[in-house]
C-alpha cells in the first residue's frame, strides 16, 4: 500500500476546513507524508507536561503544535487570498507547477 499524497509543502499558508480550528490560517511547519498529516503554526496546540531535562531545566507545561490530517487543510492562494484546491500543470519548458483552481495563478514550481 502506498503512502497518501500530501498536496501542501513546508512553508505554504493553509486554511483549516474542518473541526474546531475551522477558518484558521497558518504556515505549514512540517509535513508527515507517510501519515498524511501536517503541522501548522498556531493550529491544534496541545499543552504537554514535561519533566526537567537538559534543554529545559525547569520543566513545566509546554504548548506544542500537534499534527492533523492534511486533507482537512486547503492551500491559500497568494494572489486571490482564497482557500483553493490545487491543480497541476506542466509548462512549455517541462517544469511541473502547482496552480490555484480559482484564479489559475501559478502557486510555485515543483
Amino acid at each position: 500500500m502506498s503512502a497518501p499524497s500530501v498536496h501542501v509543502r513546508r512553508g505554504d499558508t493553509v486554511e483549516v476546513t474542518h473541526g474546531r480550528h475551522r477558518k484558521r490560517r497558518g504556515k505549514v511547519l512540517r509535513v508527515l507524508p507517510k501519515e498524511g498529516r501536517i503541522i501548522v503554526e498556531g493550529v491544534m496546540v496541545a499543552k504537554r507536561h514535561t519533566k526537567p531535562h537538559e534543554k529545559m531545566p525547569s520543566g513545566g507545561i509546554v504548548e506544542k503544535e500537534m499534527p492533523f490530517p492534511a486533507g482537512k487543510a486547503m492551500l491559500v492562494c497568494p494572489r486571490c487570498g482564497r482557500a483553493a484546491r490545487v491543480g497541476h500543470q506542466v509548462l512549455d519548458d517541462g517544469t511541473k507547477v502547482r496552480v490555484c483552481r480559482h484564479c489559475g495563478e501559478i502557486v510555485d514550481k515543483t
